[in-house]
């Protein structure tokens, strides 16, 4: 730090810049890279108001708060990464897309970032600080707000074109760099090697969880990949997990901590079905095991102390008793913990709850896609999909038409499994509940739509944890005829409609309707 002094009324006080080594300063440096890629290449869902709102309510925080304490003004480099951090991390519902200036909640920014903050002077132990602070503050919105109002930056943020490949080498490039300064390595390599198995593990056993950026769920080895290779784990892993004063200061207590986090974000991930939950459940983690540091150096080898040597600790300090009972107590923690994820996991395994037309020896009804409406793509459904151009499309559109007589089939013959074969969630739900009706009522309503035109558009939800949708918005003649339990029509009538049907690869790869909505 380079020290000076500045006068105000009269009184003078010192005045604390940032030094150029100071490894804050290349933090702050990898993670304003990034939001500058988020902006210009990535996409991200947060405003440049947004961002400064929180940067800024932790930096007055601070210095207010280091000036009442030291009576001295000091560059707030921490409180700045808190806000950073924070800003990085943290979505709200509304934050218009492509409107980088916007000032929609930018106040929710920075209460957030200020509680964050606050808790690093407010939860202490032993004269520092027990969490994360943009850890803990985060986790706590997402706990107490969350869904449908706030949730984190996804897992996966683009696709791996120039923006995304440099936003990995920045962070991981910065990280490694970082880390290697601050002696973190080991921290960093437990938390990582540890996590891939236990996902691994997880994937391995059929986990799935839906994603807004996906249209199928995540499943086996993508979700393995996505998880493991997340930009957002490695931020996680590089800029969270590896804060100095929140870890154990012994080497092997370290590698013990960063291995922690991995296998109880492994257990919190488990249960959890959308990715909201999984990525909660990462930030969560930290907090439990940074509330359990004391128990890291209560127990392991103290810093610089002969016996703060990983490779030294794991040999038992050459007793071969010592050694073996370790690998014994070691192969039985890995057992329990194995089958404790698998236990965890097993509300994420096996609920995509769908059946196949196969499985109910139902042909799909024949549609030519030569007659098929004009189709207008907007540029972003072929930005994020190029095969969703031409006889992709096609492809949606046929399994619409398909979908849509199916359900007529479905109720005119009282067959709820053929509904789950081409329906998911709300439509599913609302076709479920007219059948139903006409089991009560003896009176079958069915529609049928002749379609003159078609805009397809993305649904990216916000909130509801459905997963990334087509928005086929189509607009013609919607038929509505009502039978009795005879099978006798008793009324037709029709009318002119636009409506969007949402199209999603719900359960696999067969596109399924999942809502109608208003035209879009």
């Amino acid at each position: 730090m380079t020290a000076r002094s500045v006068t105000l009324r009269g009184a003078t006080y010192p005045l604390v810049l940032p030094s150029l080594r100071d490894p804050r300063l290349h933090v702050a440096a990898v993670i304003i890279t990034v939001h500058v890629l988020g902006q210009v290449g990535l996409g991200f869902r947060v405003s440049v108001p947004q961002i400064l709102a929180a940067i800024l309510a932790c930096a007055l925080l601070e210095v207010a708060i280091t000036f009442r304490q030291a009576r001295a003004l000091v560059w707030p480099a921490s409180a700045m990464l808190t806000g950073s951090g924070v800003a990085l991390i943290l979505r709200v519902a509304g934050t218009p897309p492509d409107e980088p200036w916007s000032l929609h909640a930018w106040w929710v920014f920075a209460l957030v970032a200020g509680l964050s903050l606050a808790s690093k002077y407010v939860i202490r132990y032993r004269g520092t600080h027990v969490f994360n602070p943009s850890n803990i503050g985060l986790v706590a919105a997402f706990v107490l707000v969350g869904l449908p109002y706030l949730e984190p930056l996804d897992f996966w943020w683009a696709p791996l074109e120039p923006p995304m490949v440099l936003a990995y080498g920045v962070i991981v490039v910065g990280g490694l760099l970082i880390t290697r300064r601050l002696r973190l390595l080991g921290l960093a390599a437990s938390f990582w090697i540890v996590l891939a198995a236990g996902i691994g593990l997880l994937a391995a056993s059929g986990h799935c969880m839906v994603a807004n950026w996906s249209f199928t769920p995540v499943c086996d080895a993508d979700f393995w990949r996505v998880i493991v290779t997340s930009p957002e784990v490695l931020v996680f892993l590089f800029f969270m997990i590896t804060d100095p004063r929140t870890v154990p200061a012994g080497q092997v207590a370290r590698v013990a901590f960063g291995a922690a986090v991995a296998v109880l974000s492994v257990l919190l991930i488990a249960p959890q079905t959308d990715e909201f939950g999984a990525k909660v459940g990462l930030l969560a983690s930290l907090v439990i095991v940074c509330a359990a540091r004391p128990l890291f150096e209560r127990f392991l080898p103290a810093a610089n102390s002969e016996a703060d040597d990983v490779r030294t600790w794991l040999r038992g300090a050459g007793s071969a008793r010592l050694m073996a009972l370790r690998a014994g107590t070691a192969a039985l923690a890995v057992a329990v913990l194995t089958g404790a994820v698998l236990a965890a996991g097993s509300p994420a395994r096996g609920s995509l709850g769908s059946v196949s037309l196969e499985a109910l020896n139902r042909p799909a009804p024949a549609v030519d896609p030569t007659t098929l409406p004009p189709i207008t793509i907007e540029p972003e459904v072929i930005e994020f999909d190029h095969e969703l151009a031409g006889e992709g499309m096609h492809e949606v559109l046929v399994a619409l038409a398909q979908n849509l007589a199916l359900e007529t089939t479905a109720i005119l013959e009282d067959d709820p499994q053929l509904l789950t074969a081409v329906d998911h969630g709300d439509r599913l739900n609302e076709m479920r509940a007219r059948l139903e009706e006409a089991r009560t009522s003896g009176i079958a309503t069915v529609t049928h739509y002749t379609f003159d035109a078609f805009r397809v558009t993305l649904l990216v939800p916000f909130g509801e944890q459905t997963g990334l949708s087509l928005g086929l918005t189509g607009r013609g003649t919607l038929r509505t005829e009502r039978y009795d339990r005879a099978g006798t029509l008793l009324e037709r009538d029709e009318q002119p409609f636009e409506l969007t049907f949402a199209m999603r690869r719900a359960t696999g790869s067969r596109w399924m309707l999942v809502g109608v909505l208003p035209a879009r």
